[in-house]
């Protein structure tokens, strides 16, 4: 079990350039394309050879791809074929850059899923437009996708994100022995705080705990509404008592708030954390369960307080049963 505090740090928000993969395996292209796109806000990244686009596409997750079909060795047909069929990339817009104006390929490059088709010689004002289209309606597409995994009241993120989030997290602990907590904190009382003021002035509450939650996690920790009054944090790098330390810190700076609608009565939250040093056997969802245990033990031991415990080794409960 533990408890403490540390210092807080700022959250911050950097989105750079969207990424345009070049695919093609003539050097003069990608020097032409480079000198006709130097002006869009995009960073290019180029390849010569199919298989390493296919790699750079996997680790870059580019906004656009610009893809020859006449390539030697895996051509521009079979790129996009490996791209379409990869759950990870399929989403990626490929537009197809090519010398050859069959009818018959252009209805196997949009069959198998490219977005565009511009021939060569191609116009450079008419390849900007098509290509800023591109990026747009992949811009919308990923506004929407994080949309739907926003909490509409409090602006954190939301339950299906965590669920993908956390196995992705369980997952790298597993693979690489690296620290890793998770903490779940509930609202105390909160219903009579519904009851006696109104349920604007509990929606208010929960939106103050998110603000709280948002200024003093730190860049790296991920705040997430589980559900109702109860909120989720996951911690990567993070042991139990580091983890406790954060927790102690929000759980202080939201009992110190004052709230307009009720000033005369404080918001405390419970905090149950369950973290591992190294590799944890657990799996994600024990994980979580070993958390909301010691959050009950929070709630049991009198509210307004942090009990975490390292879970690193333990055999999966589950498996146990």
């Amino acid at each position: 079990m533990a408890e403490a505090s540390a210092q807080p740090a700022a959250i911050k928000s950097d989105e750079g350039r969207p990424v345009v993969l070049i695919i093609d395996d003539s050097q003069d292209v990608h020097r032409l394309l480079r000198a006709r796109l130097k002006q869009e806000e995009v960073e290019l990244i180029d390849a010569t050879s199919g298989a390493e686009g296919i790699k750079l596409a996997t680790q870059h997750m580019p906004a656009a791809i610009l893809l020859d079909i006449d390539m030697p060795g895996m051509d521009g047909f079979e790129v996009l074929r490996t791209l379409k069929d990869d759950p990870a990339t399929l989403h990626l817009p490929v537009i197809i850059l090519s010398g050859q104006q069959s009818a018959q390929d252009k209805v196997t490059a949009f069959e198998l899923g490219s977005v565009d088709y511009i021939t060569k010689p191609f116009e450079f004002t008419e390849l900007r437009v098509r290509l800023r289209s591109v990026l747009r309606t992949h811009r919308l597409m990923q506004l929407l996708s994080q949309r739907a995994q926003l909490d509409g009241l409090t602006g954190l993120w939301n339950r299906l994100f965590f669920d993908t989030r956390w196995a992705d997290e369980v997952s790298r602990n597993q693979r690489h022995a690296r620290p890793l907590s998770v903490a779940l904190l509930d609202v105390d009382h909160f219903k009579s705080v519904n009851d006696t003021y109104g349920h604007p002035a509990g929606d208010a509450v929960l939106q103050g705990v998110a603000k709280v939650l948002q200024r003093e996690c730190r860049q790296s920790d991920v705040a997430c509404r589980y559900g109702g009054e109860e909120f989720v944090i996951v911690m990567p790098d993070t042991n139990a008592a580091d983890g406790a330390r954060v927790c102690d810190r929000i759980r202080v700076a939201l009992e110190e708030i004052t709230w307009p609608r009720h000033p005369e009565r404080k918001i405390t939250a419970s905090f149950g954390i369950a973290g591992a040093t190294g590799a944890s056997a657990l799996s994600a969802s024990a994980w979580v369960e070993a958390a909301d245990r010691n959050l009950y033990s929070a709630k049991k031991g009198g509210r307004n307080r942090v009990v975490s415990s390292d879970v690193s080794a333990q055999p999966n409960l589950r498996a146990a049963g």
